[in-house]
């Protein structure tokens, strides 16, 4: 291990360049550790050298978090291994450790249920359990609810009778020398009172665990002989507990979706994400069924690509894999070092293990399937945030704190635009009230004045309407107030950067608002506010409520423009020649056009086949030929 630490620059502890030739040039994991000595960022490289030396150049280079990670930084250590994948392992079990701030969080939305069989007891039990894995026991799952769980259990107890009941309980009875009521209605073998022998019990632990595995077939093949057997030899009512068991079984199979063949086995990785978080969906697929799903969520504190995200999954999903390493993962995107990752999995499962993205097929159509409920349990995880009141009173609060406002703004606007290639401008400005959107107050622009694509210019004009409008109505008696634009905002915010924001400040400024109206402007790339007077962005913590009730105001006020921006787009589209005629109303083009099979069929139309159509008279079939005949009409 080597380490190097660094002095302290003027504004704060800032890590030196390592000596020339110190640093290896070898795979390994390196550590940022702060002033007090805690490790802030944990990262792994195939060459220490190339990847550290890439952190000492100009700062203003860098992505923005990882600039404020190495300023951060005061020391930084590395530790050198033999191969990439021990470096990746070192480097999961550091971040692991430590929780370093700057390194991406995957953290699960819920402790999500497994059906466990314990196999290190004497007579293993079948339970749901919850939490750390313990050794000898074998996890299926996991599962979306315990009660999924129960249902599964209570239709595969008639056929593998193993107890589910605690340690006391099977003590307690054994004392006792009397089965409980699960033994009497066929649901437990009855080890407590020496009914089963432990070869004959340990048979029944192994079929349920090969069942559970996806092994279905032999199990309901060895039923349904059984059950002929019976038959045959005339023990019809041991014929027709084998025909309930069976049943039983065929519904249990039936709650697994088959969605692959029968001998696949593979995990499906989705996800959707913002510029703070991700929302990650796992299926589990063993012998072509859903097993088990896991979905979490993932802070992403670093700059992370695509491919680098996917494999910060990766780590995280299997660095203690519940359920096995399978022979393939399906993912959105490739990882950043596919070979890498192939060959960790690979060292994991003992056997080759491939990553890709699935192209086509009945594959390429299940991990949509999981990507849509990756996207839906995002919206459902943001809208959670947003309907919290003690969240809203927080993120309020913190975004005075972080703005330096007067008062916590109840009030909050955002602007935003829209067009394409400069065509069908369009302006919105949503509100929030007391962190809640205010539908009833929220307002289009269609700009008039700007030419061409100027977004600036387009920002002007929609806030310089809007506060005029304001100024107007509260120059007005309060009895003729109209209400659309009488409250001003007590933060006004734009989407965008510097460039928004000092066209927001002008417009203020120019109608006498700026001790009544703050402003922010918050950037899309790294989620970065920027107010009037500092060239820097105001830091407000990721992960604060603050910086997520900006967000969603933001996607809001993009959502609402985008929406108005496709409305006046598709009635542009849809306007026909036959518009604006005199005496032609919408009746009479709807029969004009049916009766002559179309637009294009009118414009062939000689004057005299339009004055031929008695119900049209003939000025205005005049004015028809006319207006198709004109150049530019």
């Amino acid at each position: 291990m080597c380490a190097k630490d660094a002095g302290d620059g003027e504004n704060g502890p800032v890590v030196e360049r390592p000596p020339a030739g110190s640093i290896p040039d070898a795979p390994g994991s390196y550590q940022f550790k702060d002033a007090q000595g805690r490790v802030v960022y944990v990262g792994k490289a195939k060459s220490l050298r190339a990847r550290l030396n890439s952190y000492f150049g100009d700062p203003r280079h860098l992505p923005p978090r990882t600039a404020q990670m190495v300023e951060t930084a005061a020391t930084v250590e590395w530790i050198e291994v033999r191969n990439e994948v021990e470096a990746l392992m070192l480097e999961y079990g550091l971040i692991k450790s430590h929780q370093p701030r700057f390194n991406v969080r995957l953290r699960d939305d819920k402790s999500y249920p497994f059906l466990a069989v314990t196999l290190g007891d004497e007579w293993p039990r079948a339970r749901v359990m919850r939490g750390k894995k313990q050794k000898g026991t074998r996890y299926f799952g996991p599962y979306a609810h315990a009660y999924a769980i129960r249902e599964t259990l209570d239709l595969l107890l008639r056929t593998f009778p193993v107890r589910t009941c605690s340690d006391n309980k099977l003590e307690r009875h054994s004392r006792l020398g009397r089965p409980c009521l699960l033994y009497h209605i066929e649901k437990c073998a009855g080890p407590c009172v020496g009914e089963v022998k432990p070869d004959e019990y340990q048979r029944l632990v192994d079929d349920l665990v090969a069942f559970l595995d996806g092994t279905t077939e032999p199990v309901i093949q060895a039923l349904e002989s059984d059950m002929e057997a019976a038959a045959e030899s005339l023990e019809f009512e041991r014929a027709a507990r084998l025909r309930d068991r069976l049943a039983s079984v065929r519904r249990a199979v039936e709650k697994q979706q088959m969605v692959a063949e029968r001998s696949e086995d593979f995990d499906v990785v989705g996800m959707a994400d913002d510029e703070l978080e991700a929302s990650v969906q796992v299926f589990f697929v063993r012998k072509g069924r859903v097993v088990g799903r896991r979905g979490f969520v993932v802070d992403k504190v670093e700059d992370l690509s695509p491919g680098e995200l996917v494999g910060r999954v990766l780590e995280g999903l299997y660095a203690e894999p519940t359920l096995g390493v399978p022979r393939q993962v399906l993912v959105p995107e490739e990882p950043d070092d596919p070979p890498l990752y192939e060959a960790w999995l690979t060292e994991l499962r003992g056997g080759r293990v491939s990553v890709r993205v699935p192209q086509r097929g009945d594959k390429r159509g299940l991990q949509e399937t999981v990507t849509r409920n990756a996207r839906e349990e995002f919206n459902r995880h943001r809208l959670r945030r947003a309907s919290d009141h003690n969240s809203r009173a927080r993120a309020l609060r913190e975004l005075q704190e972080a703005l330096g406002l007067p008062e916590a703004p109840l009030r909050i606007e955002c602007y935003d635009m829209s067009h394409i290639q400069g065509t069908d401008y369009v302006g919105s400005m949503v509100v929030m009230e007391d962190g809640l959107p205010k539908k009833g107050d929220y307002r289009r622009f269609k700009v008039r004045d700007v030419p061409g694509n100027d977004d600036v210019a387009a920002m002007r004009e929609v806030l310089t309407r809007r506060l005029s409008a304001y100024l107007a109505e509260r120059s007005q008696p309060a009895p003729e107030r109209q209400g659309r634009f009488s409250y001003p905002p007590q933060l006004l915010v734009v989407d965008g950067g510097k460039g928004q924001l000092a066209v927001a400040r002008e417009v203020v400024e120019e109608l006498g608002l700026d001790d009544e109206i703050p402003v922010a402007a918050l950037a899309k790339r790294f989620e970065e506010v920027y107010v009037p007077g500092s060239a820097d962005p105001v830091s407000i913590p990721r992960g604060s409520e603050a910086l997520y009730l900006l967000q969603r105001l933001r996607d809001e006020a993009h959502r609402f423009a985008v929406g108005y921006h496709r409305l006046l787009r598709e009635k542009r589209m849809t306007t026909s020649v036959l518009d604006g005629i005199p005496g032609l109303g919408p009746v009479r083009q709807k029969r004009l056009r049916a009766e002559l099979g179309g637009v294009a069929a009118v414009k062939r139309a000689s004057l005299d086949e339009l004055r031929a159509l008695p119900w049209l008279p003939d000025r205005v079939a005049q004015a028809v030929w006319d207006k198709i005949h004109t150049p530019g009409g």
